[in-house]
């Protein structure tokens, strides 16, 4: 086996894994296909072994690969960590900071959170990860996560923020044409907008009606951003954080009294990274930005 084995062949090698195909990885790297087919095989024969069996699939990682994988991913995390410490001025709140947050609330809520960050800091460069699953800040895959769950990691800070109530809503032109439903009970006569997949949205459903399952659903999906989406749309009715819902002039609230369920929302971030200036000032500006959800 060659010792000398370059971080872009690791970087290349991880792509292929995470795509499942050579083109797949050649659009993620910016490469051609040709290129990606010759560095991969000249990995193969540099280190001695078959990484990916081709078939009419795409590209299937032997056991070698797969043994490979969580070394290069920790490279791959330790070299992005690597230049966002590189890009921030010593003692300045300046440079990359890259932060987690669930998909619904990076597209409703967070980015008005960022614009007073932006007029404070103009050296800061954030990096937007959205995502409903959690990333791994034990692993520096980011620099800060915003978490509707309390973190258990003993090496994570976490402050809890808020307590996000959810309600119904439905476009204007909905309830015109469909009536407005005066109970629980009611919205079993309506079109409503759910979850498709996710146990814990469905979860959510089954507690507060379990006539209101999936059967009775128009429209499925597990993205929150799709849901609000499809309301505004007037397809149906849909369960949207209240904020956000009243913020928007498209949307009213139906059935005010009931709270569906509430959400907790912490801000957390590595031990290590919370006297960082760049990473505290992000910290300081979604926690000032959640005290006024």
């Amino acid at each position: 086996m060659n010792n000398r084995i370059s971080w872009d062949d690791q970087r290349l090698f991880l792509a292929v894994l995470d795509e499942g195909s050579l083109s797949g990885a050649a659009r993620r790297l910016g490469l051609s296909h040709p290129t990606v087919r010759a560095r991969i095989d000249a990995l193969e024969a540099a280190l001695g072994t078959v990484l990916f069996t081709r078939s009419a699939r795409g590209l299937a990682p032997t056991d070698v690969a797969l043994a490979l994988r969580d070394s290069a991913r920790r490279m791959a995390l330790a070299s992005e960590e690597f230049l966002r410490q590189a890009s921030a001025p010593a003692g300045e709140a300046a440079g990359r900071v890259r932060l987690s947050v669930p998909e619904f609330m990076g597209v409703e809520v967070v980015p008005a959170m960022l614009r007073p960050l932006r007029d404070s800091h103009p050296g800061l460069v954030v990096e937007l990860a959205l995502s409903n699953a959690r990333a791994d800040l034990l692993g520096r895959e980011v620099d800060l996560a915003v978490r509707t769950v309390a973190p258990e990691q003993e090496a994570l800070v976490a402050r809890r923020v808020a307590e996000i109530p959810l309600g119904f809503f439905a476009a204007r032109d909905y309830l015109a044409r469909r009536g407005r439903p005066g109970s629980v009970a009611d919205l079993a006569a309506h079109d409503l907008i759910g979850p498709d997949r996710s146990l814990p949205d469905l979860e959510v459903a089954a507690r507060l009606a379990p006539d209101l399952g999936p059967a009775r659903f128009v429209l499925r999906t597990d993205s929150h951003p799709a849901q609000i989406a499809a309301a505004r749309a007037g397809i149906g009715i849909a369960v949207i954080q209240v904020p956000a819902g009243e913020r928007d002039p498209d949307l009213t609230r139906v059935l005010p009294e009931v709270t569906v369920a509430r959400l907790g929302v912490w801000i957390v971030t590595h031990g290590d990274l919370r006297r960082v200036p760049r990473v505290r000032a992000v910290f300081d500006a979604l926690v000032a930005g959640f005290s006024g959800v």
